[in-house]
C-alpha cells in the first residue's frame, strides 16, 4: 500500500500534462478566448492537481488548484484572458516543473511554496471577477469533502459483504477486547484518475488507526484497478468512528463516505441476514464483476474511446488528447533486449563463419538455416529499434516557450517554425540532443537575428524567423536549424582568430571562409561583443560538436552574409548495430560504419602528390588528403610498399579523406560494444565488435580521423 510504486507513473503523466500546458499556454497568448485551449488548461490543471494530492504533494497540489480556479471563472465568462495572466501562467509552469524535477530527484516536492506566484494568481482572480473571496461554495477544498448521504445514490454496499467464519472470530474478539468495529462504502469521483492509488490511500490512512479485516473487492483487485468507483471495508478500531471517518474523508477526490458502527447485536443480526441471501449476493456479486469486466474492456476498444472522445467533445469541443496511447516501457528492459538481439547477431555471424569451412552435400540445409536465422535476426532487431524509436517532437516541443522567452530578453521580435516533429531517432540518441539544438537555437536568437531597427534598414520583415527541420535521409537523421538573420560575418571571425593567436595572419590567407567558420567549434571561442545570460560566454557551439560527435554525428554550418544561417546536424537512426565494411590492417581487423563510405578506389602510388607536405590524391576533380592508418593506429608493418593501395573514401559532412587500409573482408552487420570506462583508448575508436570467429574488431571513428 506504499504509493511510492506509482510514482514512475506520475512522473510520466506529469511530463505529459506539463508539455501539454506549454502548448497550449503558447497558443492562449496569441488566442486569448479560444475556448479549446482555455478548456485544455483547465482539464490540465485539474488532472495535475488530481494527481498531486494522490501522491500527497500538497505545494504542488495547492498550485495547480489556483490554476484551476482561475480558469474555471475564465470558462464562466466571469473574467477575461489577460497578457499578464499569461505571464504569471508561465511563471506556474515553470515552478510545476521544479516541482517534477525535485520529486524526480528526491521523491519529495521540496519546500517551495512559491507563495508570490499564488499571491499574484489570486490578486488576478479577485480583480478580474470583482470579488475579494472565494464563496465557499464554489471552490470546494480537496482536502475537506463533504460527506453525502444520498443513500438513493450512495448505498451501504458493505451490507452485501459476507463474513467467513474466521472473520467473524475476529471480530468477536474485538469486541471481548473492548475494540470498535466500522464499516464504510467509499465513493472516488468518477473524475478521478488513478483511482487505485486512490483506494491505497485510504487503506494505508487506516493502518494508523486500526485494521482493515475485509474489503470488497479484494485488495488485489484493487490493485489491478479492477473495480468501480467505489469500494467496501470492515474495520476494528480502538478509535471513534468519527475519528476514522475523517482519516478517509482526508484523502481528496473522495466523493462520499457511508458508513455505520457496530454493536455486538447488530453485527450478529447481519450476519443471520447474510447467511440467508448470500447465494443471491455471491451470484449478483459475480454478474457485477462480469458487467465491470466487460465495460473495462469495452474502454480498450477504438469504438469505446470514440465515444469517450465525442462525449468530451460534446463539452468542451474537438480538442487534441492530452496523453498519448502509448505503452511506457523502461528503457533498460529494452537494453537488456537489445543486448540480447546483439548476442544473437554474434550467433548468425558465427554459423556464417562455420559454413565457410564446411563442404559436401550436406551443407545445403545448414545453409538454409543460416538464411533462415539471417532473416529472423533482422527481422527482430527492426522490431526492437521500432520499439525504441521515439518522436524528435519529445525534445523540439518545449522549444517554442523557449523562443517566446527570448523574444522578450533579447527585446527582438522572432518566430519559431518547426518541420518534422513526427520524425523518430533511437531513444538514446534523443536525450542526448536536446541540449546541442537548444545551443542551436539560442545563438540564431542573439547571434543570428539582427535587431528590429536593422531588419527594417535592409528591408527585412519586422519578426525574424526561426526554422527548425527534421528529415531522415537514408539511415540518418538531418536536423537543420535556420534563420533569415544576418549571417556569419567571416572577416569577424578571422580578425577575432588571428587576435586571439588561434591561427596567425599567414595561415588566415590560405583558410577558405567555409574553414574560417569551422573555428567557431573551436572552445571558448566567440565573437560576442557583451557577455549576457544568452551568449558571449564562449560555451556552446563546441558543446554542440562533442555532443553530436560523441553520438556518431556531425554537424556543419554554411552562412550567407546579410542572408542567414543554415547549421545542419547529421545523427544516426541507431547506436547498437550498424552496417560496417570490414578491412584488414596488417594483421589486425578494423570496421567502419557503411554510412560513412563514400567509394572504394584502387590508387597507384605514382598517383599520390604532396600538398603543404601532405599526401593527397586527386579523383574526379576533387583533391583528397590521405590518412595512413597505420601510423595513426600504430600498427607495424612490412617496409615494403605495395605498387597499388587500397583507398576507401570517406566523408564527414562535405569534407573527404582517403583511409589507406590492406585488404577488404567485405560487409557485415556488426554489433556495437563500448569499451567502457577502463580502457582509456585515442578517439579514433569508437567501440569494438565480436566477429564470427570469436576475434575483436575495433570500429573506427571516421569523424575523429577526419
Amino acid at each position: 500500500m506504499d504509493v511510492s510504486q506509482y510514482l514512475e507513473i506520475f512522473i510520466d503523466e506529469t511530463k505529459e500534462h506539463l508539455q501539454s500546458l506549454n502548448e497550449q499556454l503558447l497558443i492562449l497568448e496569441k488566442e486569448p478566448e479560444n475556448d479549446n485551449t482555455i478548456n485544455e488548461i483547465f482539464r490540465a490543471a485539474h488532472y495535475l492537481k488530481g494527481m498531486a494530492g494522490t501522491m500527497g504533494y500538497k505545494r504542488m497540489q495547492r498550485l495547480t488548484h489556483d490554476m484551476e480556479n482561475v480558469f474555471s471563472e475564465i470558462r464562466n465568462a466571469k473574467m477575461k484572458v489577460s497578457a499578464g495572466l499569461v505571464d504569471v501562467l508561465f511563471q506556474c509552469l515553470d515552478a510545476l516543473e521544479g516541482y517534477l524535477e525535485t520529486i524526480q530527484e528526491t521523491a519529495g516536492e521540496g519546500t517551495n511554496d512559491n507563495e508570490p506566484i499564488i499571491t499574484q494568481l489570486n490578486a488576478i482572480l479577485n480583480a478580474g471577477t470583482g470579488a475579494q473571496t472565494l464563496k465557499a461554495e464554489e471552490v470546494k477544498q480537496d482536502n475537506a469533502p463533504s460527506q453525502v448521504q444520498d443513500n438513493s445514490k450512495f448505498k451501504p454496499l458493505y451490507r452485501d459483504l459476507t463474513l467467513e467464519p474466521q472473520e467473524k472470530h475476529v471480530i468477536s474478539e474485538a469486541f471481548e477486547k473492548g475494540l470498535n468495529v466500522f464499516a464504510f462504502t467509499v465513493y472516488i469521483q468518477e473524475t478521478c484518475i488513478l483511482k487505485a492509488a486512490r483506494a491505497f490511500l485510504v487503506f494505508k490512512g487506516i493502518e494508523d488507526v486500526g485494521e482493515t479485516i475485509k474489503s470488497m473487492p479484494s485488495v488485489q483487485d484493487i490493485e489491478d484497478e479492477r473495480f468501480d468507483f467505489h469500494f467496501s471495508m470492515y474495520i476494528i478500531s480502538k478509535e471513534s468512528y468519527k475519528t476514522v471517518l475523517s482519516v478517509i474523508q482526508n484523502v481528496s477526490e473522495i466523493e462520499a463516505v457511508v458508513g455505520e458502527e457496530f454493536t455486538y447485536e447488530s453485527i450478529q443480526n447481519l450476519n443471520k441476514k447474510q447467511s440467508e441471501t448470500s447465494e443471491q449476493t455471491q451470484e449478483a456479486y459475480e454478474t457485477s464483476e462480469k458487467e465491470s469486466n466487460v465495460s473495462a474492456e469495452n474502454m480498450k476498444t477504438p469504438q469505446s474511446s470514440q465515444k469517450a472522445q465525442t462525449n468530451n467533445n460534446a463539452k468542451a469541443g474537438a480538442q487534441k488528447p492530452v496523453v498519448n496511447r502509448t505503452v511506457r516501457v523502461d528503457i533498460e528492459k529494452l537494453d537488456v533486449l537489445m543486448n540480447l538481439v546483439s548476442e544473437l547477431i554474434i550467433a548468425k555471424n558465427g554459423l556464417v563463419s562455420v559454413s565457410s569451412s564446411e563442404t559436401g552435400e550436406n551443407t545445403q540445409g545448414f545453409h538454409e538455416q543460416i538464411e533462415y536465422l539471417e532473416r529472423v535476426t533482422t527481422n527482430l532487431h527492426e522490431s526492437v529499434m521500432k520499439t525504441r524509436m521515439v518522436p524528435i517532437e519529445s525534445v523540439v516541443n518545449r522549444f517554442p516557450r523557449m523562443i517566446r522567452d527570448l523574444n522578450k530578453k533579447l527585446n527582438k521580435k522572432m518566430e519559431l517554425y518547426m518541420t518534422g516533429e513526427d520524425t523518430e531517432l533511437d531513444r538514446t540518441v534523443i536525450d542526448e540532443i536536446g541540449d546541442p539544438l537548444m545551443h542551436l537555437l539560442r545563438n540564431s536568437a542573439d547571434h543570428g537575428l539582427e535587431p528590429t531597427e536593422a531588419r527594417i534598414q535592409r528591408g527585412k520583415p519586422e519578426v525574424g524567423s526561426i526554422f527548425l527541420d527534421a528529415y531522415q535521409e537514408g539511415n540518418n537523421v538531418i536536423i537543420e536549424v535556420r534563420d533569415d538573420g544576418n549571417g556569419i560575418d567571416v572577416n569577424a571571425v578571422r580578425n577575432k582568430a588571428i587576435e586571439r593567436g588561434t591561427i596567425t595572419a599567414d595561415q588566415a590567407e590560405s583558410m577558405s571562409d567555409k574553414d574560417i567558420i569551422d573555428l567557431l567549434f573551436l572552445p571558448s571561442f566567440s565573437t560576442a561583443k557583451t557577455v549576457s545570460d544568452v551568449s558571449g560566454r564562449g560555451v556552446g557551439l563546441d558543446v554542440v560538436k562533442s555532443k553530436i560527435e560523441a553520438l556518431g554525428g556531425d554537424v556543419e554550418v554554411k552562412s550567407k552574409l546579410g542572408e542567414g544561417s543554415v547549421w545542419t546536424i547529421r545523427l544516426p537512426l541507431t547506436l547498437a548495430i550498424i552496417q560496417a565494411l570490414m578491412v584488414e590492417l596488417g594483421d589486425e581487423k578494423y570496421a567502419i560504419a557503411l554510412g560513412s563510405i563514400q567509394t572504394i578506389e584502387d590508387i597507384s602510388v605514382h598517383d599520390i602528390k604532396y600538398v603543404e607536405a601532405k599526401e593527397v590524391i586527386h579523383i574526379r576533380e576533387t583533391v583528397i588528403p590521405l590518412i595512413r592508418l597505420d601510423k595513426v593506429l600504430g600498427i607495424v608493418k612490412d617496409e615494403e610498399q605495395p605498387e597499388n593501395l587500397t583507398v576507401v573514401i570517406v566523408k564527414k559532412g562535405e569534407k573527404l579523406a582517403g583511409l589507406v587500409v590492406d585488404n577488404l573482408m567485405g560487409q557485415q552487420e556488426i554489433v556495437i560494444k563500448s569499451l567502457g570506462k577502463y580502457i582509456n583508448i585515442d578517439k579514433v575508436i569508437s567501440g569494438a565488435t565480436i566477429l564470427g570467429d570469436g576475434e575483436i574488431a575495433l570500429i573506427l571513428d571516421v569523424n575523429t580521423l577526419v
